[in-house]
């Protein structure tokens, strides 16, 4: 059933194209007939429309039937040199004007005959129209080709700049697929790690961790090939993924998640926010000897949709932070997404602590 309408429609196109062609080659000769017989009255003498229309739809008819085979003499000697190009269409243009002219000499002659022209056979009728008539059907020859070449030069750089577009994209979502399977094995290793440290220490907590941490891969492996995903579902991951840290450092740690409703629903890159997260965790609060707080928010500016990470540890360096996987993993997928539109600002706070801020642009998850 996809191929009858597919069929269906590629017919009906092409019908489309040679209607439209139809219109405008009679519109070129009704537009001509009227230039005839307006001149023929400014100049006293009385205008023959029937003739004028005649001479110029027959002209222009037949240049219309004629280009498809000048478009295919075109294809014929384009980008293989001059020589062959002046090879191809010199002899060409003489033999198809000539062609031309004599067919359409022969129809007005039999549907018009001489009228007030001083001649009395067909023969004669040639002779007459031949050189100046002649002239213009190899003039036009060369426009119709030159207007076929430029048409086709149009097409071939449109399809070109479309496989341009369509494989910078495949480029970028083979880069984000990469960046994400980085992020993924980099977490659960930690996580792991944090679950061995407790497994003899606290296998009570073990344990618990290790059933949300299942939570946590369930939602991960449903989103395997997500580039993004709705913030709503971002932020039921980060739940899962605070829910393990949160039994990992039980008192050390409180979270608060600060979500806009009108937020909830913007697509954001799939795994933002816990790359992040991990960083406040690992570098601002666990070298902290009192309980920390973490404060994740989220609001909507203008086109603009903001994320951002606030934590009470010990804050940056005096050096500026060294960007591991987190962060530079972070950056990469941003530029890959929005390029210049989208940007990651890290900087110390006034009150201790560091903040991370996401700007992006906003628009919504489609399903």
């Amino acid at each position: 059933m996809e191929t009858v309408d597919g069929g269906s429609a590629l017919t009906g196109t092409r019908w489309q194209r040679h209607a439209l062609a139809f219109a405008c080659w009679t519109l070129l000769a009704l537009s001509y007939a009227l230039s005839g017989g307006l001149s023929s009255i400014s100049e006293g003498y009385p205008p023959a429309w029937s003739r004028a229309l005649v001479w110029n739809l027959a002209n222009f008819w037949l240049w219309m039937l004629l280009v498809p085979l000048v478009g295919w003499l075109g294809r014929r000697g384009a980008g293989a040199g001059w020589r062959r190009f002046v090879a191809v269409h010199v002899p060409a243009s003489l033999l198809i004007a000539l062609a031309q002219l004599l067919v359409h000499l022969v129809i007005f002659w039999f549907l018009c005959g001489p009228g007030r022209m001083p001649v009395h056979t067909l023969g004669q009728y040639v002779r007459m129209e031949f050189a100046y008539s002649y002239h213009l059907a190899v003039v036009t020859y060369w426009i119709v080709l030159v207007v076929l070449l430029g048409m086709d030069s149009r097409r071939r750089l449109r399809d070109e700049r479309l496989r341009t577009a369509q494989l910078e994209g495949q480029l970028a979502q083979s880069q984000l697929q990469a960046l994400r399977m980085q992020l993924q094995p980099h977490f659960l290793f930690n996580t792991l790690n944090a679950i061995s440290a407790l497994a003899l220490a606290n296998p009570i907590q073990a344990r618990l961790m290790i059933a949300r941490l299942s939570d946590l891969l369930r939602l991960t492996l449903e989103e395997y090939h997500a580039v993004e995903v709705p913030l709503s579902r971002e932020i039921e991951f980060l739940r899962c993924y605070l829910a393990i840290q949160e039994v990992r450092f039980q008192d050390r740690l409180s979270t608060e998640l600060d979500v806009d409703a009108d937020t909830l629903q913007a697509a954001v890159p799939s795994m933002i926010l816990q790359p992040l997260v991990e960083n406040a965790l690992r570098h601002g609060l666990l070298a902290k000897a009192e309980p920390g707080r973490l404060h994740v928010t989220s609001h909507r500016d203008g086109d603009a949709l903001h994320l951002r990470v606030d934590d009470d540890g010990l804050g940056l360096p005096p050096g500026g932070a060294a960007e591991g996987v987190g962060l530079g993993n972070t950056r990469a997928r941003l530029r890959v997404l929005f390029g210049a539109a989208a940007s990651l600002a890290l900087e110390r706070k006034a009150d201790g602590g560091t903040r991370v801020e996401l700007r992006l642009p906003f628009r919504e998850h489609l399903a």
